[in-house]
């Protein structure tokens, strides 16, 4: 049977961390005298995703997880309107937007369904039941788990 006790075994988390990494890579290189606010608020904003995905799950309730989620899944959908700024602006290439793009709407997704899964759920997070965790039928929960690699 599964058990999640790492916000850092979470698939979305760990494809936060990726996209993170990814625009950093891409816009490290931008000179940020001239588009410094908006590269500023790009990171901002894509950190916020997965912080906000570990503020959720730290809390040990299925409630207050499924708040931090949703704020995670406004970032992703504001991320996604900064990207295409910084398309027009000529800060990243087309090819890479597609890609940029193509990520943030599987986390998003990614995102609504684990929201559904948690309010479906009758566990109602660590903070409620000791000592351990049990999540039922592990076919579900395992969807959203993976092992870390780097």
């Amino acid at each position: 049977m599964a058990t999640l006790s790492r916000f850092e075994d979470l698939k979305i988390w760990q494809e936060s961390r990726l996209l993170n990494k990814c625009l950093f890579d891409l816009l490290l290189v931008q000179d940020d005298r001239k588009y410094g606010f908006l590269i500023n608020h790009i990171f901002k904003t894509s950190g916020s995703i997965m912080d906000n995905i570990a503020e959720g799950f730290e809390r040990e309730g299925n409630k207050e997880f499924i708040q931090f989620l949703s704020i995670a899944k406004g970032s992703a959908g504001e991320l996604r309107s900064q990207i295409y700024r910084a398309m027009d602006l000529k800060l990243i290439l087309e090819k890479d937007f597609d890609q940029l793009q193509s990520q943030l709407l599987s986390i998003s997704s990614q995102i609504s369904l684990f929201i559904n899964y948690l309010k479906k759920s009758e566990f109602k997070g660590n903070k409620f039941k000791e000592p351990s965790l049990e999540y039922g039928d592990s076919t579900d929960l395992e969807s959203f788990i993976n092992p870390i690699s780097d």
